[in-house]
């Protein structure tokens, strides 16, 4: 058996791109104020969907960041892992070069991939033959072109890969670029999750599943995780990227550090292609694992960003999840639902929510669960509801599932220099 010394790892640069602002002090301080990022879907006509409300990314230019002639060859998915990945850099400021590129890699998960540029080329090949497909086509649809580009404008030699679990994937890669560093293989990395998945194939078949909301005249009151009232999903788009840095190499430049990765549980519940399994305890094994790996009890966690999608069954079953793996310390736990505000980002939710989870150690304000109205009576813990909370926060779980049973739990800490 191969020993290793395992390294401690922690988060010195974010950056984001979401529905409710294209940097971390604008999604942080949104966040805070309450603020929904969802309204009428602009990118598509909408006129024969049955959903037409959705968490757009406004004001973003892929310009901003890239050369005209980059940007065009990317798919939206693949700008926002880019640019959210060189704002992390940027916040840290960390620099890649020929001495440090070999030890810093990429991992940046995603659930869908390139699907506009998909249905863009579906048309040309149906309507002007398949010789007119770009010869971009593929390079843009990928899902790993996203963690490639990232490591193509960046210079990131190390450790690459793509994380592709549905809702969970910014959280896989997350918790997978936490092991690299962990067990050596890298001394720093890139890592989140990224979608751009608000299309008119993407939309409708998500409608067809029953799983969006069709609160359509009320878009901003749509997203409303644990309330008695919630019928469905609101999709989004984004992307949220953490630098995660072994300690000694932060320390070494005297990088300011948000907070400590300590835990890292997945399971799978091996039950349905979409449903979650009632009893929730899959999930549930998740945030154990994620504690055990951490080494820390149930009691000694003080906030949980919930997966928390405003789905029936999904709400429910992460309540009941709750329960079984902090046990009678669920009933005192602050937890709330981001997704309340920004809309279910898909792959990026993960990559997202750790940034708000990160921020809420760093900062000791915990966002709240808007359009929490009337509670529903199976979801009885404390969401935090309508409000931010001030309150102490040492330890935070940010939770994941995603379809196919995909169970994610990351566990952060305020970072202490012993």
């Amino acid at each position: 058996m191969v020993k290793f010394e395992s390294k401690r790892v922690v988060v010195t640069g974010m950056g984001a791109i979401t529905p409710v602002g294209n940097t971390v002090t604008e999604y942080w301080e949104r966040l805070l104020e309450g603020c929904s990022g969802i309204g009428p879907i602009t990118l598509f006509d909408t006129s024969r969907h049955a959903c037409t409300i959705a968490g757009e990314v406004k004001g973003f230019d892929p310009h901003d960041y890239l050369e005209r002639k980059n940007a065009k060859r990317m798919d939206r998915f693949a700008q926002f892992a880019v640019c959210a990945s060189l704002q992390a850099l940027a916040d840290a400021q960390f620099a890649i070069n020929e001495l440090n590129a070999a030890q810093v890699g990429v991992v940046i998960g995603t659930g869908i991939g390139g699907i506009k540029v998909l249905e863009d080329q579906q048309e040309i090949c149906l309507a002007r033959g398949p010789d007119r497909c770009s010869p971009f086509f593929i390079p843009m649809l990928i899902g790993n072109m996203a963690a490639g580009l990232t490591a193509i404008q960046t210079g990131a030699q190390g450790p690459s890969s793509c994380t592709v679990t549905a809702c969970a994937a910014g959280s896989n890669a997350v918790g997978e670029a936490f092991r690299l560093i962990q067990h050596g293989y890298a001394q720093a990395m890139i890592c989140g999750g990224t979608e751009a998945a608000i299309t008119p194939l993407s939309v409708a078949g998500f409608a067809a599943a029953k799983t969006l909301s069709t609160r359509n005249q009320e878009p901003t009151r749509a997203s409303r995780p644990f309330d008695r009232d919630r019928d469905g999903f609101v999709m989004g788009e984004g992307s949220g990227v953490l630098l995660l840095e072994e300690l000694e190499h932060a320390r070494s430049r005297s990088a300011h550090i948000y907070a400590e990765i300590v835990g890292y549980g997945l399971t799978c519940d091996a039950y349905h292609i979409t449903s979650p399994v009632p009893t929730g305890e899959r999930a549930a094994r998740a945030m154990e694992l994620s504690l055990l790996d951490a080494c820390l009890q149930p009691h000694e966690v003080d906030y949980i960003n919930a997966h928390g999608t405003s789905t029936l069954a999904n709400d429910v079953t992460e309540t009941l999840a709750i329960k079984k793996a902090l046990g009678t310390h669920a009933l005192t736990v602050a937890i709330s639902s981001t997704k309340s505000m920004t809309g279910h980002l898909l792959g990026a939710s993960g990559g997202i929510e750790a940034i708000a989870t990160v921020m809420t150690v760093a900062h000791n304000k915990i966002p709240p669960t808007i359009n929490l109205e009337h509670p529903d009576p199976a979801c009885d813990l404390d969401y935090v509801p309508k409000h931010s909370r001030t309150q102490p926060v040492k330890v935070a779980l940010s939770n994941s599932f995603g379809f196919g049973g995909h169970n994610v739990t990351l566990t952060f800490k305020k970072f202490e220099d012993s």
